[in-house]
């Protein structure tokens, strides 16, 4: 169903600050009175944000912000989203969603592992876990010896990470032999999308049951949506935002069951609304209501990103595409990097994986992955087989194509 009543709200607020008071100069709330005359509203992208820096996204008064968060990439302008009290509060009350719908109860010890400060990630997970009245251990990241210290002493029985992290920490506790005094049950994962060959390592090294958390600063922070214990699709708790797909490439919006690039409208966020707001993140509405009861829509887990395509000897390459064809090789792991050089006229690929093979087997399993890799995405790469764990893992996202032809 199409929230109009709250869409007209949210434009309405909108105005108010000075980047939508300019940005929608010539539209009139009032004129929005259909699904069609939402549509023909432009789209926000995130090259307008960081034009309106610092506060120009603001639509509230500066002494209604009680707190402002930014984006965590690395390059360019900022982002800054300031938070009403409403705001803080209502994130928590999604988050807190997120949390039961992962099993989780107030007698839950929530081990936090995500960054504090500016980032949205931490304090989002340890405010849902507050208001769940559950054990918050707001460990954020690093110092991994005493993660697990921590981990055994508190008796933590939910960690929240990115799977970079996770994934790190699911290695450490099976290298150092304390996998029979850890008591994690669940993992709350987000931040970054995954394959499913890591998602089945994490699980099984940690025995945990996994959730993937959803979100982005710009829309709050994680929390939006997660996976219930059906299936790997994430609800979206559609009471606080509306979500739209559409064609990356034409704009145009995709009926429910196609893939393409989630767009998001806030309904109810009082600091920084955004409307038909691009996240760049490819995925596609689930069709059909869930066995499990929840009566909010769903998206499939995230396949990646419209802007993280690499294109190489004419062929578009997609991490996901990269995930899914080591997921299905025998005795490779989860873990790549791939480098994109520019050497004598010729763009080269090189990639890393990790397997568990001994080194007088590398020459084989490089060969199956050069070949299928060629069969499936239609490039010839260079495979170089590593031993597991030799790739670099982080505490925060893990970056895996190098494009070092620019």
């Amino acid at each position: 169903m199409f929230p109009l009543a709250d869409i007209q709200k949210t434009i309405i607020n909108a105005k108010k600050s000075a980047f939508y008071h300019e940005h929608f100069a010539d539209v009139n709330p009032a004129d929005i009175n259909s699904l069609e005359d939402f549509r023909k509203l432009k789209f926000t992208e995130k090259e307008d944000l960081r034009r309106a820096y610092p506060l120009g996204l603001s639509a509230v008064p500066d002494e209604k912000v009680v707190r402002i968060h930014s984006s965590s990439g690395t390059t360019g302008t900022p982002v800054i989203i300031p938070y009403t009290k409403k705001d803080v509060d209502d994130w928590a009350i999604m988050f807190k969603r997120c949390y039961q719908t992962a099993g989780l109860t107030e007698k839950d010890r929530i081990h936090i592992t995500p960054g504090y400060g500016l980032w949205t990630a931490g304090i989002g997970f340890q405010l849902g876990a507050e208001l769940l009245g559950a054990m918050a251990i707001p460990m954020g990241p690093g110092n991994t010896d005493k993660q697990l210290q921590m981990m055994i002493d508190m008796k933590s029985t939910a960690l929240c990470a990115t799977s970079s992290y996770a994934l790190l920490i699911a290695e450490e506790i099976e290298k150092r032999g304390i996998r029979d005094k850890i008591h994690l049950r669940k993992g709350v994962i987000g931040s970054e999308r995954w394959g499913e060959k890591m998602r089945r390592r994490i699980a099984d090294e940690l025995g945990v049951e996994l959730y993937d958390i959803y979100g982005l600063t710009e829309i709050y922070g994680p929390g939006i949506g997660i996976n219930c214990g059906h299936q790997s699709a994430m609800h979206i708790w559609t009471d606080y935002i509306y979500c739209e797909i559409i064609n990356p490439a034409t704009g145009e919006v995709l009926p429910d069951g196609e893939s393409g690039e989630l767009v998001i409208t806030t309904l109810k966020k009082e600091g920084a609304p955004l409307i038909r707001y691009r996240t760049h993140d490819l995925t596609r509405i689930v069709p059909g209501k869930c066995e499990c009861g929840l009566d909010y829509m769903r998206i499939d887990a995230i396949i990646g990103r419209s802007d993280d395509m690499v294109k190489i000897r004419g062929t578009i390459l997609y991490p996901s595409r990269v995930d899914e064809l080591l997921s299905s090789i025998a005795d490779v792991s989860s873990e790549y990097q791939i480098m994109i050089d520019h050497l004598n006229g010729k763009d080269i690929l090189t990639l890393f994986f990790e397997t568990n093979l001994g080194q007088a087997q590398y020459h084989g399993i490089e060969k199956t992955v050069e070949k299928m890799f060629k069969d499936t995405i239609g490039v010839i790469p260079k495979a170089k087989a590593v031993s597991i764990g030799e790739l670099p893992r982080s505490e925060k996202k893990t970056t895996r194509i190098f494009d070092n032809r620019y």
